[in-house]
């Protein structure tokens, strides 16, 4: 991952030499498109469930764990971001990248690159499932005259457009999608929590944990907190995003990838925190795994929501795919020796498209999927693999502030995992039993 022997001049750009040519990063990105893509990233399905999460771990533990939450995946972003340029000459361009130099060449790809893809593929899964319910809530609220098609319609038609934009080269290509993915993720979060402020509390509202058995509860509580880690997401593309900003000795990317770092998780506490808070305030314990589900009225106002959340993931999707797409595109050229081109994007990205949207379709159990994937997947890349490569890279002093906060990080990280993965797998595996499928 070196590059050549000569040193960097004063003005060339610090990079790694060892990229796949045809779809390598455009490094011509301003900081605030790593705003807005964070933003697009992280801020998606997850926020919409957070009231839910919340009437299984009630008022202080909830809101205790959403700021802990916050606190240190903003921690593990600012590592991913010092660390992308940690050695000089060299950009790890790609989570995997950052694995093989902390690992070694033959461990790094074995930890990193499973986790990566299970967040990525997750997330476009659950998308998928996100983007049809909620086309289909937009078109009952807009049409109540037209004849109303399955879910699983709506949710092969958002698949539809996939297999369109998915033909866009890269990143930057993508970035009008995800500047207005962005804009609809703060508008439709702040339409939900005053939609539950102009609602008001629900009659005999409840914020008690739920009547249910002691170990269907406690297995619902470990979903809960998959589902609150799902919602900070946007580590395992902070690589990527980082990778298409310029940089030189003199003005490393860290700087602006920083800025536009803070800027997204500030609009990430002013979607996530009221959202949460107020939802639960209102609906409390009985409340729907998505919050928006609950509002008929003022049907306008609900119905544009919905397609503000439509419009959200679909550019939430082409941000998480492209990882996905590079990755299946560099195998097929080096292991099959596929000619590089639209041939090789229109079959490789089809077949990724296909194969979520047949998951989506099958399974589409929304928050079972969020707090499965968010404990599987998530929490290594949002909590303890920043910190473990922080500490294997960076080396901090034993028992200094930093030490102690990158193993309560992995500590935190790990515990989640476990939990939230046995819940989410429990629960898709007890739903599953009285879903009729394809309906």
């Amino acid at each position: 991952m070196v590059s050549g022997s000569s040193p960097p001049s004063k003005e060339m750009e610090v990079q790694s030499d060892q990229k796949w040519v045809e779809n390598g990063p455009s490094r011509n990105a301003k900081w605030w498109y790593s705003t807005f893509h964070t933003v697009t990233a992280m801020i998606g399905a997850g926020v919409l469930s957070l009231p839910y999460a919340m009437a299984y771990l009630g008022w202080v533990p909830g809101t205790l764990i959403l700021l802990l939450t916050w606190c240190l995946t903003l921690n593990s972003m600012w590592q991913m971001i010092q660390l992308h340029e940690c050695v000089p000459g060299t950009r790890f361009d790609r989570y995997i990248d950052l694995g093989r130099h902390a690992f070694g060449p033959k461990l790094g790809p074995w930890i990193v690159l499973p986790q990566q893809l299970i967040v990525q593929v997750g997330c476009n899964i659950v998308y998928m499932v996100t983007g049809g319910k909620c086309l289909k809530k937009f078109m009952e609220i807009a049409c109540t005259n037209c004849t109303q098609l399955k879910q699983s319609y709506w949710i092969v038609i958002f698949g539809a457009i996939h297999f369109l934009l998915s033909q866009l080269p890269n990143f930057n290509s993508v970035a009008g999608v995800s500047l207005a993915a962005a804009v609809m993720s703060l508008s439709y979060s702040t339409i939900a929590w005053v939609a539950c402020v102009a609602r008001g509390r629900v009659d005999n509202v409840s914020y008690a944990y739920k009547q249910t058995s002691s170990t269907d509860l406690m297995f619902r509580i470990f979903n809960a907190l998959g589902q609150i880690s799902f919602a900070f997401a946007g580590h395992a593309v902070t690589l990527e995003i980082q990778a298409t900003i310029p940089s030189t000795p003199e003005k490393p990317s860290k700087i602006p990838m920083w800025r536009g770092a803070i800027g997204a998780y500030f609009i990430n506490a002013i979607c996530y925190f009221p959202l949460a808070l107020v939802g639960y305030w209102t609906f409390g314990r009985d409340v729907e795994d998505n919050v928006l589900m609950e509002f008929e009225k003022p049907a306008w106002l609900i119905a544009s929501a919905n397609l503000m959340v439509f419009i959200h993931v679909v550019g939430s999707y082409q941000v998480y795919a492209m990882p996905v797409f590079d990755l299946i595109e560099r195998l097929m050229v080096r292991r099959l020796n596929f000619p590089p081109g639209l041939s090789l994007r229109l079959v490789a990205r089809s077949a990724f498209v296909a194969f979520t949207l047949f998951v989506g379709v099958t399974f589409p159990f929304f928050g079972d999927l969020l707090g499965f994937f968010g404990g599987f997947g998530f929490a290594p890349t949002s909590y303890f693999l920043p910190s473990v490569m922080w500490l294997i890279i960076k080396k901090p002093k034993r028992f200094s502030i930093n030490w102690f906060i990158n193993w309560g990080s992995i500590y935190v990280g790990v515990c989640i995992m476990s939990v939230s993965t046995i819940g989410g797998l429990r629960n898709i595996v007890a739903d599953s039993s009285t879903y009729k499928f394809y309906t």
